[in-house]
């Protein structure tokens, strides 16, 4: 139903989510800048990943704090947990009943699950098309991620949804791009970060200083 790769670059934080379901990313993507990445998912509780970041805020690794989040849950064994804290720590918690073919990854500030995969290469590929690329934004780094995983097989099922989040040195994500519901996600996922990635700098500008944005030229100017 859902794959997704979470790593921490420098101060950077990305996660790169998709899934059968509609609306993976609202669900499933949790960072907080300087802080760290959790992914919620398979049948996802999203507040497991809030309860992993509290851990992480207050300094918890990323083994306590998915100790953290598995400990306060009801029904462990239906959910997939991906954590990467401040140092690049990594942690995986993959439930006895995630569905279908299941498969986690995880090293130095990279790690990655699926599950319903079209077999258990694809998470390898979804690392190694990261890892691998030489892009120099984070998010193209991962979405080549994303795209290796989906030549390896990608999914049992068709894909509807995606996301990809970066978070830097400012407490909101720089870049939150989300397809709630599409024949083709990835290609629209990509579509967007085409449009994003030019103008990224400049809303990180306007969000710091108004006085110093570039102006659109746009009825208002926001």
């Amino acid at each position: 139903m859902t794959f997704s790769l979470v790593v921490r670059d420098g101060d950077a934080f990305g996660m790169i989510v998709c899934s059968s379901s509609p609306a993976v990313a609202s669900r499933c993507v949790h960072l907080r800048a300087g802080v760290g990445a959790v992914a919620s998912q398979n049948v996802t509780n999203p507040n497991l990943g809030l309860i992993a970041l509290e851990a992480l805020a207050g300094g918890a690794d990323a083994l306590a704090a998915l100790k953290a989040a598995v400990a306060a849950e009801q029904h462990p064994q239906y959910r997939q947990l991906i954590v990467v804290d401040r140092t690049g720590g990594t942690a995986i918690h993959t439930g006895a009943q995630a569905l279908g073919i299941r498969h986690e990854v995880r090293a130095e500030n990279v790690a990655a699950a699926g599950n319903m995969l079209r077999h258990e290469g694809v998470i390898q590929a979804l690392v190694d098309g990261y890892s691998t690329s030489n892009a120099p934004a984070l998010e193209r780094r991962l979405l080549n991620g994303l795209d290796a995983a989906l030549a390896a097989g990608g999914e049992a099922g068709p894909v509807h949804s995606a996301g990809l989040q970066v978070t830097e040195d400012v407490p909101w994500p720089v870049t939150d791009l989300r397809v709630d519901w599409h024949d083709a996600p990835i290609g629209e996922l990509h579509r967007l970060w085409a449009v994003w990635e030019p103008q990224k700098a400049d809303y990180r500008v306007r969000g710091l200083d108004p006085t110093a944005a570039p102006s659109y030229g746009v009825p208002g100017d926001l």
